[in-house]
């Protein structure tokens, strides 16, 4: 006769592991992105990036449910974006908020790299464990910029540039052989800001003071066992340590399975993955009782601004922000009675001013239909990228976004010396004076120029404009902040460009009390196409399939182009590439 013990021995380890006590992990090691590509062949090259957003509402989401008991991260030296890593020990610190311990552990802050801000995000942690053979990369951030001007002189390249105004430095790159003093004010400036936010970050969160810390700062980095002399880390153990006294803490006494896989169905505690944990907790509570509730639609837009669709290639270099595709998110949003309000993420370094305008005025017309909008910004969104999130009814960055870059440039570059050297001409039949102005193959003539000049200063005076009008500020107020200059959040909020500094759990916040919702409104990404919704003809450009995103095989192509500064990403373009190390 069969032991029916031994025959619901599976079943019954089954259920005590789903009620058993929770750990959840979080891994930064392949990095995370702010929103997850909609074409097939994207989610499978870019499967073990999480998003920001999951990672976020797993971690706050967490901190409320009594299963859950702790918090484990993984952070080493590989960059994460400064915006990013704000989020994150937002989303760590509510969680501690609600008396779970936190812990970090790395192999090494930067192995003989910089690794001062992934330590500005284990600082957050209540723990920070390291490799005893690893490094505290604490070395202060730096922001460096190329100059190739006497490598195109020696190639017979010509590059000619128009800015609005002396701040807005995209073209420096080509035109330049150091800083300019605007260029080198305003990125000092940059680095004073994002540097003190490191500073009193790692001040609080390690018990020192402010100097302190910048001592540290000048003579990093530390060996392992200097760090933790110094108090930078709390403990140098290896991984199976780290987590072995971390479950241990809520194991019942004399529970086996040291790994705390839960496999024995002891009690002790099982690790799950933060995204994990969010999706599984997500689609529970998806019931069709539960998708009739109202909502607060979440609208990303990331990458170059451009008219037409949002394109991705499968082959990376990023995704575009098509001004067709981000204004049939917030058509059918508006349209959907369950869509209570927006969340419009943007991430991006600018690009076409009429795309950008496109997209403002959709967020605009949506807000005014009586569906609040709430901007909230990742780790860039100026130029172009601040422009679209002026139809919102308020703005919410980061203290270390980097924003603003109101201004306007154009610039091109004047081959004819290098195709002369390598024995290449050309030759053209005009049918006007200038319809070869922007060939590359000779500079702009005077009236020409006078052209540029005209459209330049009409589209920085139609920025500003419409920056006076949403910020509630006057036209002097706005160009004496503008002028292209690239500020910080924090900055960017002292001088009225951003109504609050926070991340997205500030903006939903927003939302939901503009709206009138309760704290327990969900935030769902919008819109979300069916699997036919791919193939089926839109019935119209007010067809929430045209939200979609395209493929794009040029991906990587138009990705150099934005890194050279070329005019083909558009003329609200901000300079630089920015990665904050």
């Amino acid at each position: 006769m069969p032991d029916v013990a031994k025959l619901l021995d599976p079943v019954t380890r089954i259920r005590q592991r789903r009620t058993a006590p929770l750990v959840l992990e979080l891994d930064l090691t392949e990095g995370v992105t702010d929103e997850v590509p909609a074409d097939p062949i994207g989610r499978i090259l870019t499967k073990r990036r999480q998003r920001l957003t999951d990672l976020v509402e797993g971690i706050r989401r967490g901190a409320l449910d009594p299963r859950v008991k702790a918090l484990i991260a993984r952070v080493d030296g590989r960059p994460l974006g400064f915006a990013q890593v704000q989020e994150l020990r937002n989303a760590v610190r509510a969680f501690r908020g609600a008396g779970k311990p936190a812990v970090a552990w790395s192999e090494s802050f930067g192995e003989l790299a910089p690794g001062t801000v992934p330590y500005y995000l284990a600082a957050a942690f209540d723990e920070i464990a390291l490799l005893p053979t690893g490094t505290v990369g604490l070395t202060g951030l730096s922001i460096r910029s190329t100059f190739v001007r006497d490598a195109i002189d020696k190639l017979g390249v010509q590059y000619e540039g128009g800015a609005r105004h002396e701040y807005k430095n995209a073209v420096n790159m080509f035109t330049e052989r150091e800083f300019t003093e605007p260029h080198r004010e305003a990125t000092g400036r940059i680095v004073e800001s994002l540097s003190d936010q490191v500073v009193e970050g790692v001040a609080a969160g390690r018990g020192m003071t402010p100097e302190r810390v910048r001592e540290l700062v000048g003579r990093g980095p530390f060996l392992a066992s200097e760090a933790q002399a110094h108090g930078l880390v709390d403990r140098l153990a290896y991984r199976d340590e780290v987590i072995d006294d971390l479950l241990g803490r809520f194991a019942p006494e004399g529970a086996a399975d040291p790994q705390g896989t839960g496999a024995d169905g002891d009690g002790r505690p099982t690790l799950q993955f933060v995204t994990r944990y969010q999706h599984r907790q997500a689609m529970a509570e998806r019931v069709p009782a539960v998708r009739r509730d109202e909502f607060i639609a979440l609208i990303h837009a990331s990458g170059t601004v451009e008219t037409g669709r949002s394109r991705r290639s499968p082959l990376g270099g990023g995704t575009s922000m098509g001004s067709d595709t981000i204004a049939a998110a917030f058509r059918a949003a508006r349209r959907n009675p369950q869509v209570r309000a927006v969340v419009f993420r943007v991430d991006s370094r600018g690009g076409s001013p009429v795309a950008s305008d496109v997209i403002r005025r959709e967020a605009e017309l949506t807000s005014e239909s009586g569906t609040p909008v709430i901007a909230t910004m990742g780790d860039v969104a100026g130029s172009g990228g601040y422009y679209v999130a002026l139809g919102a009814d308020a703005i919410v960055a980061h203290p270390g976004t980097l924003t603003g870059s109101i201004g306007v440039f154009v610039g091109k570059p004047v081959l004819k010396g290098l195709m002369d050297r390598v024995g290449i001409s050309t030759d053209a039949i005009d049918g006007g004076e200038h319809s070869g102005m922007f060939t590359p193959d000779r500079p702009f003539t005077e009236s020409e120029w006078e052209r540029v000049n005209t459209l330049l200063d009409a589209i920085y005076d139609d920025f500003t404009a419409k920056v006076a009008e949403a910020r509630g500020l006057s036209r002097d107020q706005v160009h004496e902040v503008a002028r292209g200059r690239v500020w910080t959040g924090q900055d960017a909020h002292e001088r009225g460009l951003v109504d609050e500094l926070g991340g997205l759990d500030a903006a939903v916040r927003l939302a939901r009390a503009k709206a009138g919702l309760p704290s327990t409104a969900p935030l769902r990404l919008f819109p979300q196409p069916g699997p036919l919704d791919r193939f089926l003809p839109a019935e119209s450009s007010e067809d929430k399939s045209e939200a979609d995103v395209r493929v794009s095989m040029w991906g990587p192509l138009a990705r150099l182009t934005e890194r050279l500064g070329l005019p083909a990403a558009g003329p609200l373009v901000m300079p630089g590439e920015w990665e904050i190390r």
